[in-house]
């Protein structure tokens, strides 16, 4: 889309198969004027009171894949560098802000009739929640972390009215005051035995959230520079795997900025070249240390997603400078895929360059189909399009990794459908389903469970390797892709006609395993998948 009127600084994708994009409303006018204000004055480009008045202008919108249209959405307080987790029922819970949004939370339900939009929450946070992080936890609670100047972690929703925040020391130890923190949107990760894992500026602790009580301090990462804003680097843990039990749990940091970069691009205009480095660690078990292993060059502010194939993409960023307005410099046009599964030195690639500088204030999120939609990019205070360096982006991209490309149709699984015998439901994602309804029906499958899986190749003979991929889409912003997680699911009984085949797979044992909610089902055949299908993973 050439013009999606909304600058993506935070991003998601809705089992609705819709994207929700939304930036700040203290910007003043957004690049979307609306004819009306919520309460129904009508807006005139005539006055000048419209020009400034935010309430003339959409700062959120919803974005339908299938038919390429947008909505305007009536987000309330300021949701700027804002955290968000969906509950299990499908809700994005949007947490924080800046100003009037700093303990403010709001909720998007997801509707098939275009009628959901943007509501309070009953609650408050706390504690101001400004650059914070949050992340889904088996309950179906909201955990969120840190925050400017906020050295304490919350729960959403609250046990009592009276519950408080709790302080976490490692917010404190990792502050660093002359850098603007450098431990914002620390990088959250659930383990298998149901803790949390908590990166912020170089240092990790893995955390009993339920009694307070820090029970493992990892190495440093190797490498003098910071990898949390905002000095962003991103984090995501590799995919899951069901033949050790989900027991195995390896982190992987990428890029950040060096050491002293922020102050040198807020005060000196200077920008310093990025860290060009990713540190692996299995944070599970007794053994913990980093392997560091370099990039294709420098690179921060970039968004890290896990492919259906269970490859990493690094997409968007900078290799120069901080995050913050006119911070840095030479865009990482070019994206970076990574095989996890190669030896080292023949893990990273670089692909083709995508032309659109994204740095500060972009984000990115994978789609059904394999693509990546990529969004954003602001380096200005204001919506500017002249006159600048790098100008206020408002295009919306979708990259193609080689896995789409047509020449593997012919073994791609298509018509994929999901059937859970259990409550006797099930999808039709038949070529005689009209489009419009392919999105109604979600099956649900309980934890441990079996269900069964079709899909069409036309040709026995094009039957390889098949895989079961679920994958929990993210919510994306400042490089921090919170709640994104991949599970290799154990499947039997591959079998079918010469046209057909049917497999049963399991669903993840337990919610520490993978949270309630939601999840992306890829059916991959030969390494190619077909487009997902929405599962939802319960009690």
């Amino acid at each position: 889309m050439r013009n999606v009127g909304v600058v993506a600084m935070h991003m998601a994708l809705t089992h609705k198969n819709t994207v929700l994009i939304f930036d700040q409303t203290g910007t003043g006018p957004s690049g979307y004027r609306l004819n009306n204000r919520p309460r129904g004055a009508e807006c005139r480009l005539n006055r000048a009171i419209d020009v400034h008045d935010p309430s003339c202008y959409a700062h959120s919108v919803e974005y339908h894949l299938r038919t390429k249209k947008r909505r305007p959405l009536n987000i309330g307080p300021d949701p700027f560098s804002s955290a968000g987790s969906f509950l299990s029922n499908g809700t994005l819970l949007q947490t924080g802000g800046f100003d009037d949004g700093f303990r403010k939370i709001q909720i998007f339900q997801p509707c098939d009739d275009g009628s959901c939009d943007w509501n309070m929450y009953r609650a408050k946070l706390a504690e101001n929640r400004w650059h914070a992080s949050s992340l889904l936890l088996p309950d179906d609670r909201v955990i969120i972390v840190g925050g400017r100047n906020t050295f304490s972690y919350e729960f959403i929703p609250k046990k009592s009215s009276k519950e408080l925040a709790i302080n976490l020391p490692f917010l404190h130890q990792t502050n660093d005051k002359s850098q603007f923190g450098s431990n914002l949107y620390p990088f959250l990760h659930l383990t298998p035995d149901g803790h949390l894992f908590i990166f912020a500026n170089k240092d990790s602790i893995l955390l009993n959230y339920k009694i307070g009580k820090v029970i493992k301090t990892y190495p440093r990462i190797p490498g003098r520079g910071s990898r949390t804003f905002p000095g962003p680097g991103s984090s995501v843990i590799l995919p899951l795997d069901y033949r050790d039990g989900f027991q195995t749990l390896e982190v992987m940091v990428c890029g950040g900025a060096a050491e002293g970069a922020y102050t040198e691009a807020r005060d000196h205009k200077r920008f310093l070249v990025g860290l060009n480095t990713c540190g692996r660690m299995v944070i599970t078990g007794k053994t913990n240390n980093w392997d560091m292993e370099e990039m294709p060059g420098p690179r921060l502010m970039s968004d890290m997603l896990i492919l259906p194939t269970g490859h990493l993409l690094l997409i968007n960023g900078a290799q120069r400078g901080a995050g913050g307005s006119g911070n840095a410099g030479h865009p990482a046009n070019s994206p970076t895929l990574y095989r996890p599964e190669r030896l080292p030195g023949k893990r990273f690639s670089v692909l083709v360059s995508s032309g659109v500088a994204r740095m500060y204030k972009s984000s990115a999120v994978l789609l059904p189909d394999g693509r990546v939609l990529v969004g954003g990019g602001d380096q200005n205070k204001r919506y500017t399009y002249h006159n600048v360096t790098y100008p206020t982006e408002l295009r919306l991209q979708a990259f193609a990794p080689q896995y789409a490309h047509r020449k593997f149709n012919k073994i791609r699984p298509s018509n994929i459908s999901l059937e859970n015998q259990e409550f006797g439901n099930k999808t039709a994602y038949t070529s005689a389903m009209k489009k419009s309804d392919r999105d109604k029906t979600v099956i649900s499958v309980k934890y441990g469970k079996e269900f069964k899986v079709r899909f069409w190749l036309g040709i026995k003979s094009k039957l390889k390797k098949v895989e079961f991929n679920a994958y929990a889409p993210p919510f994306t912003t400042h490089s921090n892709s919170m709640n994104q997680r991949m599970l290799k699911l154990r499947r039997t009984n591959v079998e079918g006609d010469d046209m057909w085949i049917s497999a049963t797979v399991e669903a993840p044992p337990s919610p520490n395993v993978a949270p309630p909610g939601y999840y992306m089902l890829f059916v991959l055949n030969g390494g190619i998948p077909g487009v997902a299908q929405w599962v939802r993973f319960r009690s």
